[in-house]
């Protein structure tokens, strides 16, 4: 289940499950807010795609063997794995105030698109380099680490401790 607070009113999210809820009582269903409606609870999310497309994909590095394969430590595989649980519900982008209430969507991926960076980067084959695009065009200044993406998020994924965190902490040790 989750839920969140907009606006100081506690909020469904799409995802809670009706047998948590106390239903002698009021609720509330809403479309996403931080997306253009369509109809009725249908909303456009089509953004989050183009945003994908403008982070750099994978790039590993050479094989370490002459059979083609790679060496990794369990302990650098492991910390990219919470990261693989998202299921792209799009919930922490539509709770991130920069996307919602700021309409920053040029400037800013936002708490999803962060995650999926922070795979790539974290990656113990990859060896692209996106902090100048995190900066730059990626806008993970905005992120003031409020942790609504992460209270939101259906599969508990850490967002804000162990990849919007470490994703800036690159940025500031590369600027």
């Amino acid at each position: 289940s989750c839920s969140a607070e907009i606006n100081g009113k506690p909020r469904l999210m799409c995802m809670t499950r009706l047998n948590t809820l106390d239903l002698n009582e009021p609720v509330t269903i809403e479309p996403m807010r931080a997306f253009p409606l369509i109809k009725d609870l249908v909303t456009d999310v089509s953004w989050n795609f183009a945003a994908k497309k403008r982070i750099k994909k994978f790039k590993p590095r050479p094989p370490d063997a002459s059979d083609g394969t790679w060496r990794m430590a369990q302990e650098d595989i492991d910390r990219v794995q919470e990261f693989r649980k998202c299921i792209e519900c799009f919930l922490c982008q539509d709770v991130c105030h920069v996307l919602r209430d700021h309409h920053k969507h040029d400037q800013f991926i936002g708490p999803r698109f962060l995650v999926y960076t922070a795979a790539l980067e974290m990656h113990p084959l990859d060896t692209e380099d996106r902090t100048t695009e995190l900066r730059e065009a990626q806008g993970i200044g905005f992120c003031n680490i409020t942790k609504c993406c992460t209270k939101v998020c259906p599969e508990d994924i850490q967002i804000t401790d162990n990849a919007i965190i470490p994703l800036k902490e690159r940025v500031v040790d590369d600027y």
